[in-house]
């Protein structure tokens, strides 16, 4: 008999770490030149798009050009901002395509508003102008939660974030910001102890990982009896969680 999953597929996973992460380097395969900082987002199929300005070692770059970006997820406890996972995407970039320039400009000023982004537009092609690169995904490196891995572009591009990334997101900032009592309670009856420094971790169809402690911290993951099937459903397991 198979075994019900309590926690995401490694590929669903990864790609709802991608869905909120945000670009932080940028490195060219071949070049002397150290990683250089990189403003930007990840579109909708998991691809990471940058900004790139005069003077960067990419805005000169033609045709398809080898890079490694690291896109960095991270969750707010309280005053600190803590590492929820490190993806290495490798690939190669190319010029955003102009159909779909301003769809690319929108997703990078979701996670990095930047003037520049309308210079890029409004100018697009002029030898001095910001130009738009996206990844063509050759494969992601990962380290989250003491895992870590390789995908390879399929397997990556084929999976979807989880359904209810952006919902899950925005309960777990109102659990952690109004009902913390509620979490020490849930995660000091699993540990056996008291959890002062408890959080809710991560929170997807499959279930909740609350973490406990900051120097070392311990997950604590509380699967679903089923998957959730929609928004509403999720949030009714999470009440049920913190109210039992």
């Amino acid at each position: 008999m198979q075994q019900p999953l309590t926690a995401p597929p490694i590929p669903e996973r990864i790609r709802s770490l991608a869905a909120v992460a945000v670009p932080g380097h940028v490195s060219v395969a071949g070049s002397e030149s150290p990683a250089a900082t990189a403003r930007g987002g990840v579109d909708a199929k998991g691809r990471p798009i940058l900004l790139v300005r005069p003077g960067e070692p990419l805005h000169a770059a033609a045709g398809e050009t080898v890079v490694t970006v690291d896109l960095t997820a991270t969750r707010s406890l309280g005053a600190v901002e803590q590492p929820r996972g490190l993806l290495k995407v490798q690939g190669w970039a190319e010029e955003v395509p102009a159909a779909d320039a301003r769809v690319a400009a929108i997703a990078i000023a979701e996670r990095c508003p930047d003037e520049g982004l309308f210079e890029a537009l409004e100018r697009r092609g002029e030898p001095g102008a910001p130009r738009l690169l996206r990844v063509d995904v050759g494969q992601v490196i990962y380290l989250a939660g003491g895992e870590s891995g390789v995908l390879d572009a399929g397997d990556y591009l084929d999976a979807s974030p989880d359904p209810f990334v952006e919902a899950a997101e925005n309960m777990i900032r109102h659990v952690n910001a109004a009902h913390r009592d509620q979490v020490r309670t849930v995660a000091a009856s699993v540990m056996g102890e008291p959890a002062p420094e408890a959080w809710l971790w991560e929170l997807d169809r499959f279930g909740a990982t609350l973490r406990a402690g900051l120097e070392r911290p311990t997950l604590i993951r509380l699967p679903w009896p089923r998957p959730t099937a929609t928004c509403q459903a999720l949030e009714h397991a999470l009440r049920c969680l913190l109210c039992d």
